[in-house]
């Protein structure tokens, strides 16, 4: 399968059934906790296990994935989703689901191969929409979640559903490893395009590090570690701080979850298409939309926390807006990180960004927690999301002042490799 959007069809359909899955854990903490009868606590601590062992493995899925055929090494990382959801399922008591939980962060940041493999399917102009799409697999794998949650766990427990997806993650990966195919790197790089074959650029650690001393990639990767937070803090919690402390029904939890997911599912595509159209106006366009989000989103959420749990309607609407801007910075902070690493390191580059954020997200669910337990969620929620925001809208600003000669430099790299590649003698990197 070679075609672009077939690929990427493909590809949506892994990852939103293992959002599905990865997300799965908020939906169900209050059965999870009842049968081992444990806290807040030590709920948020088997969601941070998980986060905190898939962020050491980050380095690893990038670099295998500069070096190898990344539709296998995506292949493999959904059969062990599977694997280890299983093991998970069947843990008897708290401290083996925690560990059993904890393996399956194995699998969850694989990503980064994934979508250098995408930028290579399809150029700079659509990357920021393609990332959008793609991206749309958070909001709604948690609907599912959500609606597996309480649509199955009354009928066939928590230990079942999570059976089930564990399946479905063995299935996709027979389905990825029988129909999508690796491409050259940088093939749909526009200053490549000329050219009858792309000369195969390989892993460079020089490029790694010349890719850390641009400042535009320092202020995202700074962000980053922060903006990954307000995500991390509402998919885990916010289900249960509907229930328990704005006491709102089954009813009502699922028609605020489900309305915020396709607001959300919207801001992702809507982002995608800003950050596109913007960025071919100048440089600094996807930033620029990045930046309008979380400040936004900071606004708006406390807004939104500040409506009585009476007034459910009003609480309906903020979350509704809010729901849109919160994802319209993340396809554009995806794309411009591609938009100044080099093909043959994108997945390295993915990888350093995310391993960053998520040394920060992975503390999220805990420390949200116990924050929680001496003050309420609505305090920790609110504290830890809108703060957060804040200083990353800072640091966008701050980005927006240096890309556009970081972006500069790497056409005028790809520009030179072109004209290596056609001249006597000329040597890929």
């Amino acid at each position: 399968m070679r075609t672009p959007w077939a690929v990427a069809v493909v590809l949506f359909a892994f990852m939103l059934l293992h959002q599905t899955d990865k997300l799965l854990l908020g939906p169900l903490a209050t059965e999870i906790m009842n049968t081992f009868h444990i806290g807040e606590d030590l709920m948020g601590l088997a969601s941070t296990a998980a986060l905190l062992v898939g962020l050491f493995l980050y380095p690893m899925w990038g670099y295998l994935a500069d070096r190898f055929a990344r539709p296998a090494l995506i292949a493999l990382a959904s059969f062990i989703w599977g694997a280890t959801t299983w093991l998970s399922a069947v843990a008897p008591t708290y401290p083996l689901f925690l560990i059993t939980r904890a393996s399956t962060g194995i699998d969850d940041n694989a990503y980064p191969g994934l979508y250098s493999l995408i930028s290579d399917y399809f150029g700079p102009a659509l990357r920021s929409r393609i990332y959008g799409f793609l991206q749309m697999t958070g909001p709604v794998g948690y609907l599912m979640g959500v609606g597996l949650a309480l649509g199955l766990k009354d009928l066939i427990g928590w230990r079942a559903i999570y059976l089930i997806t564990g399946a479905l993650g063995v299935l996709m990966a027979f389905v990825i490893w029988r129909t999508v195919r690796e491409v050259p790197r940088g093939r749909s790089e526009p200053e490549l395009a000329a050219l009858a074959e792309v000369p195969a650029y390989r892993f460079n650690l020089a490029e790694v590090r010349a890719l850390l001393r641009k400042s535009t990639f320092l202020f995202l990767v700074t962000q980053g570690f922060f903006g990954v937070f307000p995500w991390n803090v509402i998919s885990f919690w916010f289900f249960r701080y509907l229930e328990r402390e704005r006491g709102y029904s089954n009813a009502q939890i699922f028609a605020v979850m489900a309305s915020a997911v396709v607001m959300m599912s919207l801001g992702y595509l809507a982002g995608g298409a800003m950050g596109d159209w913007l960025f071919r106006r100048t440089l600094r366009g996807r930033l620029i939309v990045a930046m309008t989000g979380v400040l936004a989103g900071a606004v708006l959420l406390a807004i939104t926390m500040s409506v009585p749990p009476s007034a459910f309607g009003a609480f309906w609407g903020m979350v509704i807006l809010t729901a849109f801007a919160i994802p319209l910075a993340a396809p554009n902070v995806l794309a411009t990180v591609f938009d100044i690493s080099p093909p043959e390191i994108r997945s390295s580059a993915q990888a350093l960004e995310s391993f960053i954020e998520g040394s920060g997200a992975s503390l999220a669910p805990f420390l949200t927690g116990l924050l929680a337990v001496r003050t309420s969620l609505h305090t920790a929620i609110l504290t830890i999301c809108v703060g957060a925001w804040l200083l990353c809208g800072v640091l966008f600003a701050l980005a927006i002042a240096s890309a556009p000669r970081d972006i500069l430099a790497l056409r005028a790299e790809l520009r030179t490799r072109a004209l290596q590649a056609v001249s006597p003698g000329g040597q890929p990197g």
